[in-house]
């Protein structure tokens, strides 16, 4: 199994007093990068969190977040915290009999502030461990999110593995003729044009040029590297840097057999060797 490295997920579990939210948003990066957006109430929680995440992941740039939502209902009637609403005037007047031109408190700042509604403190001892029970479930989802988009990337670049494979065995059979005769034709205009020169000195240089425009240990190649695409991707996990490596080299090799193209039918199928190999790079970036 691959995984992709963009995928979501999100769990809430009702806790005393409200209800402990996670999300997870992934995207891709070349590294693992957690960023991390947490209510005041359970900054406690972030550490365990950063361990949890990177115990299952290994690429991309994770977002995590997480909120506390205070129940309400007739049950549970939302109050102002009188005794802390008096103290924050006080400290308002403080500060600005000290620094006149501060900004005055908004009513907006006044109603996030931690503890201002009830009388009743949250039960760090109770939400923490809940937050990292639910942030569990909720990356467990996240992982399989990640595992359904890498088994669709996976497809996608093995049908394109099994086109370059079709277009290497149409390929493989035009070289041997279109190079014997250009090999010919080349032995018959250097003898015009040098008359002088032994026959079989014409030959010997026309065999050295054969020789460097032969394709077939690209081919092999290429089919050596498709061959890795296939066993990268069937043994799973963290593979999106190593085949990424293998783009490249398929790559090369694609523009190699393009530069000692004979005949218009190779040249073609380079062209579109390379196509596709851009079209599998494209899917391989999405890959942790």
């Amino acid at each position: 199994m691959i995984f992709s490295m963009t995928g979501y997920a999100a769990r809430t579990r009702n806790v005393r007093g409200g209800a402990v939210h996670v999300e997870f948003r992934g995207v891709n990066s070349r590294y693992l990068d957690c960023y991390f957006r947490i209510a005041d109430e359970l900054r406690l929680a972030e550490p365990a969190l950063r361990e949890l995440i990177a115990g299952r992941l290994c690429r991309g740039k994770i977002e995590c977040r997480v909120s506390f939502v205070p129940a309400s209902g007739d049950e549970h009637p939302v109050t102002l915290n009188a005794g802390l609403l008096e103290r924050l005037k006080v400290f308002e007047g403080q500060v600005r009999s000290v620094l006149p031109q501060a900004a005055p408190l908004a009513v907006v700042d006044v109603l996030r502030w931690p503890g201002i509604f009830g009388e009743e403190a949250i039960d760090i001892g109770t939400v923490v461990p809940a937050c990292l029970a639910v942030a569990g479930e909720a990356l467990a989802d996240f992982v399989a999110s990640r595992a359904r988009e890498g088994e669709k990337l996976a497809a996608v670049i093995l049908d394109r593995v099994a086109r370059m494979r079709v277009l290497a065995r149409e390929v493989a059979p035009l070289i041997p003729s279109a190079q014997a005769a250009f090999n010919e034709k080349l032995r018959e205009r250097l003898l015009e044009a040098v008359q002088a020169v032994d026959d079989e000195r014409i030959r010997q240089e026309v065999a050295v040029f054969a020789a460097r425009i032969d394709v077939a240990e690209e081919l092999a190649r290429l089919s050596a590297h498709l061959d890795e695409v296939e066993r990268v991707i069937g043994a799973g996990g963290s593979c999106g840097k190593r085949l990424d490596f293998l783009m490249q080299e398929l790559n090369r090799e694609a523009n190699t057999l393009g530069a000692k193209s004979l005949v218009s039918e190779v040249s073609q199928a380079a062209i579109e060797f390379k196509l596709l190999i851009e079209q599998m790079r494209e899917q391989v970036q999405n890959l942790e």
